[in-house]
């Protein structure tokens, strides 16, 4: 399940960079959304899960706003712009993201001097990517980029403070449905006039059936496996198989400062998410009860939620 989601949540660049190609971008968001709302409500319908969630529908709204409605927009429109492996790249701040919004908003989580050098080190990297010299797109498709990255660092944070305890499937499910309203009538105004080729409509099949609607059944269960800490370090790996994925099946550019800026945002990762050192922990040799040694992102959902929807 882990490499499924590695794979699953790195390829979403490559598909909408061919199926942007192809149709407008407020279509491919809404085919996306609208799919994968048809596949998972009828399982969250099933469950009987839905009626839970009316109590909270105001935090649902903002969820679905940072996690689907705005970066889902900005990511494909910054496509028509920049490479996948550029978007895939930037994205990979996101974890930095999570620690600094974390301890701006009230977060408990200390800050500690190595989680510190890794935000400085993770945030060297961004400027790197967005310097001069930067291969790929200008600077307003990075910066909307840029923005899918806060709107992702946002996400978490409220679906651990205030939706922590909802059923996730039903929770995406909903999300995704709100999503496919906002999106209709706009979809409906830029709707082509003749059928997208063989291989844009098999991106947009790829992005709302699999890194979509079966990608937050796999998510699900791996979180149910191994928790949420663990199951968050997919976010390490989704960034080298979107630049694998643009560079070999799209011929995109790679260079030096693009395997750098990746190996600091990385490292920076890394650091800045490992976590705090907490009163009462075991001797050097033993282990708290519960303890992960796996580097997580913080302020995940508590009752299992996501950590953050597909990119």
């Amino acid at each position: 399940m882990f490499a499924a989601m590695s794979v699953i949540w790195g390829i979403p660049y490559l598909l909408i960079k061919v199926a942007v190609g192809g149709v407008p971008v407020p279509v491919l968001v809404l085919c996306r959304v609208g799919i994968g709302a048809a596949l998972l409500l009828p399982i969250a319908i099933r469950r009987r899960q839905l009626a839970v969630l009316l109590p909270h529908w105001r935090w649902l709204a903002l969820f679905a706003c940072v996690e689907i409605i705005i970066p889902w927009l900005l990511l494909t429109e910054a496509e028509t712009r920049l490479s996948s492996s550029m978007s895939g790249l930037l994205i990979a701040s996101v974890p930095i993201l999570v620690a600094v919004l974390g301890r701006l908003t009230g977060g408990t989580d200390r800050l500690s001097p190595v989680r510190w050098a890794g935000l400085l080190i993770g945030l060297a990297g961004v400027g790197l990517l967005i310097g001069p010299g930067t291969p790929g797109g200008d600077l307003g498709a990075v910066g909307e980029v840029l923005l899918v990255a806060l709107c992702y660092a946002t996400g978490p944070l409220i679906a651990s403070r205030r939706l922590g305890d909802l059923p996730p499937l039903a929770m995406t499910a909903a999300c995704l449905a709100f999503a496919s309203v906002i999106y209709a009538p706009l979809a409906a105004l830029t709707w082509p006039s003749r059928v997208p080729s063989g291989q844009v409509l098999a991106a947009l099949a790829g992005l709302a059936v699999v890194c979509t609607a079966l990608a937050f059944v796999i998510f699900f269960a791996l979180i149910a496996e191994v928790g949420p800490a663990r199951a968050s370090v997919i976010t390490y790996v989704n960034p080298a198989i979107a630049v694998t994925g643009g560079v070999w099946l799209l011929g995109e550019r790679l260079t030096m400062i693009m395997v750098v800026a990746f190996a600091l945002i990385l490292g920076g990762s890394v650091l800045a998410t490992r976590p705090s050192q907490r009163k009462g922990l075991p001797a050097p040799g033993g282990r708290a009860p519960g303890s992960d040694d796996q580097p997580g992102l913080t302020e995940l959902p508590q009752g299992g939620g996501p950590a953050r929807l597909a990119p």
